[in-house]
């Protein structure tokens, strides 16, 4: 694990990662997981919202949904995929939208929401990875990656539907891998940035040639490890 954290970051990972651990137990126990619960039964089409609405939280303005692509992305694809937000009102007060075409920026409401991560998952409904997407992607607004990484702690999904592990993992999801998280919204920004520079007469931002601005497989089974590990609970 690259981050530096101090003993008190170690221990909220080392909850996060409990936490993170025992939804997909008592969900997988139950004949559920994580994809199950968020379908709710319902037929997985391509492009739908799961939950139709999304998954929003009105207390904290956090707000996801999962649907999937088709199959056409390359190393891309995926079973599908949850997409977490944070709407205005739920941001820091510092925290203000790069003045982007195209992007919404109405400040007298909660429309400007910000795209933090999304998060892959395979047919088990395990997390498979993490990446970050383009402004298009999802119609969001663009905020820098300072701003952005200023806005993860707010990622709290405290709701009983469509499901509460549901919502406890992946508003755990965030703790356990905030660095990589952080480093893939640098990513992003650095992605956008050379793209501009090798496409300077474009709109990057709307590039459909842009969709994904930065990746990373992620390993639930060996991030528990490196955990136990600094923790000193070698087996």
């Amino acid at each position: 694990m690259t981050d530096t954290a101090n003993e008190t970051g170690l221990e909220q990972i080392a909850e996060a990662a409990a936490e993170v651990v025992n939804c997909i137990r008592v969900l997988e126990k139950s004949g559920s997981n994580l994809v199950a619960e968020v379908l709710d039964g319902r037929e997985f089409i391509e492009f739908e919202h799961y939950p139709p609405d999304d998954v929003y939280d009105p207390e904290t303005h956090a707000q996801y949904y999962f649907h999937a692509h088709p199959q056409t992305r390359g190393e891309w694809n995926d079973y599908g995929h949850f997409h977490t937000f944070l709407r205005p009102r739920g941001m820091p007060e510092a925290v203000r939208p790069w003045p982007v075409a195209h992007s919404p920026q109405t400040e007298s409401d909660n429309d400007a929401l910000c795209h933090l991560i999304a998060i892959s998952m395979n047919r088990e409904g395990r997390p498979v990875r993490l990446f970050t997407t383009n402004r298009w992607v999802t119609a969001e607004t663009w905020y820098q990656a300072d701003d952005v990484i200023a806005m993860l702690d707010k990622f709290v999904v405290d709701l009983s539907r469509p499901s509460w592990p549901l919502n406890r993992w992946i508003s755990a999801m965030f703790v356990l891998f905030r660095r990589d998280i952080e480093e893939l919204i640098r990513e992003r920004d650095r992605a956008v940035v050379a793209w501009l520079r090798d496409h300077p007469a474009g709109d990057v931002f709307e590039d459909r040639g842009l969709e994904v601005t930065s990746g990373k497989a992620i390993d639930l089974d060996q991030r528990l490890a490196e955990i136990r590990t600094r923790l000193g609970l070698e087996d």
